[in-house]
């Protein structure tokens, strides 16, 4: 298959989608399309750290001048050329001269860092003198960690929030309460609502969004501790206000107790993006405990099934074999970033970020270096 042909039809393979009439909790009748190119292409990959966003990110987070670290680290191209970076749990400077973090620097739950051009700049809630997270902890306790989010018809950011509890009994005594969509100001990006989402069936809908033909894609992970299962659910458009419909395994369904997995293995944060006639899913192995492996799967419909491609990175920070030599040191939420793919001669090259973090909360005081996310280059070449 030649690769221009191949790449012709990058969002095509979401355009065939047909609506058909069914029982009233009955959305659709598509059933996923089983041939494309893609999935009869014979792929390979290659991956390296990419310098130039390594060293942006980097180089901004020792300035002290704002972000400092964080996780998710989900980006939305904007229409006027920025791009907003999204991240959750998020450190703000200043950063000391040797390295390390002062112990009462701002800790906040959400932020995003823009870029636009050579600038970079950091956007919170609050003041400059007393910041607080873009969206504040619920009232009763807990806290909101973003998931991916779009640039909506109407200008608007609209941004997946899971709101968590925490039982007070240690760093890992929360968990999942519900889903919500934050929608931000385009120009100043500032909290403009919060509203519920879908939640009935336990499923966190925020791992990534993918608008693609006349619907927009809003997958999220099942989290059952030791498994994780993929769900997918769509709106028509691009406002994730308007009536979702889920994947109920041969049909699209009203019910969203309907929606089943589509598979396992995922992590919490993933990305399922078009490519030519199909879709490339990019995830963190999570079979594995604390697994360094990042895996890549393509199918020929935002429902799947999905075929394995393999291992495409083998993360090297992680655990005391790793680049820090740290038993606490651990990686998570591989993703890709689509809008930074660029064709080559013989397929394209593309982005992929994922966080690390430790478990021991002073070692991210100590080195501000660990807590921030990694950016790859991935090279997918179609022979």
């Amino acid at each position: 298959m030649r690769p221009a042909r191949l790449l012709a039809g990058a969002t095509a393979g979401a355009t065939a989608l047909v609506m058909l009439g069914a029982a009233p909790s009955v959305a659709g009748n598509d059933r996923p399309s089983e041939r494309c190119d893609l999935l009869d292409a014979e792929l390979s990959t290659s991956a390296q750290v990419h310098d130039e966003l390594t060293d942006r990110f980097v180089d901004y987070g020792d300035s002290g001048q704002g972000w400092t670290g964080g996780d998710s680290t989900y980006s939305i191209p904007m229409s006027d050329g920025r791009t907003v970076w999204v991240f959750s749990d998020t450190f703000l400077g200043p950063v000391n001269d040797d390295g390390t973090r002062p112990l009462e620097t701002p800790f906040l739950n959400n932020s995003f860092v823009v870029t636009d051009g050579d600038d970079t700049s950091t956007v919170t809630g609050g003041t400059a003198a007393e910041p607080t997270s873009l969206i504040e902890p619920p009232e009763d306790g807990g806290w909101y960690w973003v998931g991916d989010g779009v640039q909506a018809s109407d200008g608007t950011v609209q941004l997946t929030a899971l709101q968590f509890w925490y039982g007070g009994g240690g760093s890992f005594d929360f968990g999942w309460e519900s889903n919500h969509l934050a929608r931000f100001d385009p120009d100043t990006l500032e909290l403009l609502s919060l509203t519920d989402l879908p939640s009935a069936s336990g499923v966190q809908w925020a791992s990534w969004i993918e608008p693609a033909g006349r619907y927009t894609y809003i997958y999220g992970v099942d989290d059952g501790g030791a498994e994780k299962f993929l769900h997918v659910a769509r709106v028509r458009g691009t406002d994730l206000t308007g009536r979702w419909q889920f994947w109920a395994g041969n049909r699209w369904s009203w019910d969203e107790t309907h929606t089943v997995p589509l598979m396992d293995g995922v992590a919490n944060e993933y990305s399922v993006s078009a490519l030519a006639d199909g879709y490339l899913l990019i995830t963190q192995d999570t079979h594995e405990l604390f697994s360094r492996n990042v895996e890549a799967y393509v199918a020929c419909s935002p429902t799947g099934p999905f075929r394995s491609i393999g291992t495409v990175y083998e993360i090297p920070e992680v655990g005391a074999g790793g680049s820090y030599a740290n038993p606490n040191v651990f990686a998570y939420n591989a993703h890709e970033h689509p809008e930074l793919r660029e064709v080559t001669e013989d397929g394209l090259t593309t982005v992929l970020t994922y966080n690390v973090n430790s478990f021991d909360s002073s070692e991210l005081y100590e080195d501000v270096t660990i807590y921030r996310p990694r950016f790859v280059e991935l090279a997918l070449t179609f022979e």
